[in-house]
């Protein structure tokens, strides 16, 4: 049974990476160049919004599958 959810775990964590990656992928190296976008705020819109919100659910999942896969090895 602990080997379907470190299976889980495995397969959650990757995406998680990946979301979380393709959501910096458009920071990029501006901040290198003297360019400090840091202060301007910009409303997430369409993919943004809907990568953020993946990426929100997916790291809850992440946290309830570790507590269970702790509980259930026990």
């Amino acid at each position: 049974m602990t080997t379907y959810f470190d299976i889980a775990l495995i397969i959650i964590s990757v995406t998680l990476i990946v979301s979380v990656i393709l959501q910096n992928k458009g920071v990029g190296l501006g901040g290198l160049t003297g360019n400090d976008t840091g202060g301007v705020f910009s409303a997430r819109r369409g993919i943004e919004k809907t990568l953020f919100w993946i990426t929100i659910v997916l790291s809850i999942i992440f946290v309830v599958l570790t507590l269970v896969t702790i509980i259930v090895s026990k």
